[in-house]
């Protein structure tokens, strides 16, 4: 079987790990062109990139697949397979009819709820109970596909948008490998179309939803901490300065204290009022530092400290 992967990052490279060590040959890697990066903006390769050429497969890097040109040129790789993991483009009607097999996608969510950009931060902030992996059969609409495989994970307390995302990337990687072993024994493997009900979209994030509303519930605004870690990170004003929020979790607790205003403070972190309950702080930046703990922070501001 001749596969072209297409994926960008981190998350995609277990998954062409997994090609790779299914037998099949992985004989070319579409993924995002080089973008600036860092401090100094220099053209960096995407991760899926960097293990490509490190494994000696042939990069191609695409601005789009609309054009006949590019299109021709995916065709010429003659592959049976194109597996999709995080790409970051559009798929038109054209490149999904080139492979004799289809396309598979690795998707990072329980199908229809999170279809789009950013299944696994948004399955937090919402309080899902559990998320995974769909191994779908991709059709033109955006993740509506036929499902073939699942894989399953509750999320916990101390899930974060990092933790969660590492951990469905290698839950993808085996639904894959599974998919691709059966098919490489003969099997044709079911795809179960999405239920109608329950469709939700996962829009992608932005650095503004990233502002700390104490008026919240602190369920909400915890679950929004988790959820932006590592990136764009919660960020709230705490005693008149405003702090990037790393950790944080949620109190049930009474109180008739304005929202935003201290609580208390010491070991245990910064009890912050919210509209419904308290938010415990355990871990901050200020501008231009580093995260340290919320113990930390106090040392600097013991003007602070005081019991719940």
């Amino acid at each position: 079987m001749r596969i072209v992967f297409a994926g960008t990052p981190d998350f995609s490279v277990p998954c062409l790990e997994a090609c790779r060590d299914s037998g099949a040959e992985v004989v070319a890697v579409y993924t995002q062109p080089d973008r600036p990066a860092g401090r100094g903006r220099k053209l960096t390769p995407s991760p899926v990139k960097q293990a490509a050429l490190a494994a000696g497969i042939p990069v191609e890097q695409p601005e789009s697949l609309k054009s006949a040109e590019v299109q021709q040129a995916l065709a010429a790789w003659r592959p049976d397979l194109l597996v999709v993991v995080a790409y970051g483009l559009i798929l038109p009607r054209k490149v999904l009819a080139i492979p004799r097999l289809g396309c598979w996608n690795v998707h990072a969510s329980l199908l229809p709820r999170w279809r789009g950009a950013a299944p696994i931060q948004r399955a937090i902030l919402a309080g899902d109970a559990e998320s995974g992996v769909d191994l779908m059969q991709m059709e033109a609409g955006l993740d509506t596909g036929p499902v073939m495989l699942q894989r399953r994970t509750p999320i916990g307390r101390d899930d974060t948008g990092g933790s969660l995302h590492d951990r469905l990337s290698r839950l993808g990687a085996d639904a894959l490998a599974e998919g691709l072993r059966r098919t490489l024994a003969g099997e044709t493997l079911l795809a179960t179309p999405q239920p109608e009900a329950g469709v939700t979209y996962a829009h992608k994030l932005d650095k503004a939803e990233a502002k700390l509303d104490f008026s919240r519930p602190a369920i909400a605004l915890e679950q929004q901490v988790r959820a932006f870690d590592p990136w764009p990170v919660a960020e709230g004003e705490i005693a008149g300065e405003t702090l990037r929020v790393w950790a944080a979790q949620a109190i049930a607790q009474d109180h008739q204290t304005p929202p935003g205003e201290v609580l208390g403070a010491g070991r245990q972190g910064i009890d912050l009022a919210c509209g419904t309950g308290v938010l415990r702080v355990t871990a901050v930046q200020r501008a231009g530092g580093k995260r340290i703990g919320a113990v930390d922070y106090l040392n600097a501001r013991p003007e602070l400290r005081r019991l719940p």
